[in-house]
């Protein structure tokens, strides 16, 4: 087990391929592998390197070390990154071309969550064709503690996954889950004991990794075309409401209070 509060690695993302199967790997144990800008911006790059080599079937995504699959993004980048509409804009390309690269990869997608699966965190796991967690996960978004507004973009995924009532519930109070909650929502295929996991996750990823590889390529871009998607005109709205949140006082008061450790006061405005 590694110790995040002492370990000094940096940042990154990561890939191996062990036999047909891609790893993906989300390191940040400092910050219970939190994303950071760089991080978001490697993953498009990375998953296409593990979908253009020859053996590899199967991407699994996960989080480094033994404790955590994604805490979401790296709050503590959000007062100079993502400290207002503009800036938040060019982070959300960056958020939208990491979930694109996922949902749109050629190979399945498999994402292996343990521990605390969270805001970008959760967007990720929602763009993988598959998720499987460990019993005693946690999940959620906790958007509305932050005062972050999300584009279309970014919750396209959740909201095709468990339906526009329960994104809503999660979004609308900030609430953690557990993995049986979380499996009735329909945003878990199948949940392993913690000591099982990684075993669980490999037999699954080798069954999908023995298919032939044409059938996976066309069931997933034929299942993938008969998604809806929204309108140009409902991203723009969507878009304008997501900006406000980030000129607001509520986001400055939200990470402020999230740094100092206490309740934010939010005002709506």
């Amino acid at each position: 087990m590694t110790d995040i509060s002492t370990d000094t690695r940096p940042a990154r993302i990561t890939t191996r391929i062990e036999d047909r199967i891609g790893w993906l790997e989300v390191d940040n144990l400092a910050r219970r592998n939190a994303l950071t800008l760089t991080m978001w911006q490697a993953i498009p790059q990375a998953v296409a390197e593990l979908s253009s080599a020859p053996r590899v079937r199967v991407i699994v995504l996960r989080g480094a070390g033994n404790e955590t699959f994604i805490a979401g993004a790296d709050i503590s980048e959000f007062a100079t990154l993502r400290k207002d509409a503009a800036s938040a804009r060019a982070y959300e390309v960056s958020n939208a071309e990491a979930f694109d690269a996922l949902r749109n990869a050629a190979l399945p997608t498999l994402a292996m969550i343990r521990g605390f699966c969270l805001g970008g965190g959760f967007g990720l796991a929602a763009a993988c064709d598959l998720r499987i967690a460990a019993d005693g996960s946690s999940f959620g978004i906790p958007a509305a503690r932050l005062g972050v507004g999300y584009p279309p973009t970014a919750i396209a995924d959740v909201v095709r996954l468990i339906g526009p009532a329960r994104a809503k519930l999660l979004f609308f109070t900030a609430r953690r889950i557990g993995t049986a909650e979380a499996e009735r929502f329909g945003f878990l295929d199948l949940v392993a004991a913690p000591e099982t996991l990684e075993t669980e996750t490999r037999r699954l990823a080798g069954e999908i990794a023995s298919g032939a590889p044409l059938t996976l390529r066309a069931a997933k871009a034929g299942i993938d075309a008969l998604t809806a998607r929204l309108s140009a005109e409902d991203r723009d709205a969507c878009q304008t409401l997501a900006d406000a949140c980030f000129d607001s006082r509520d986001f400055a008061e939200g990470r402020t209070a999230f740094m100092e450790k206490r309740a934010p006061d939010f005002t709506g405005s």
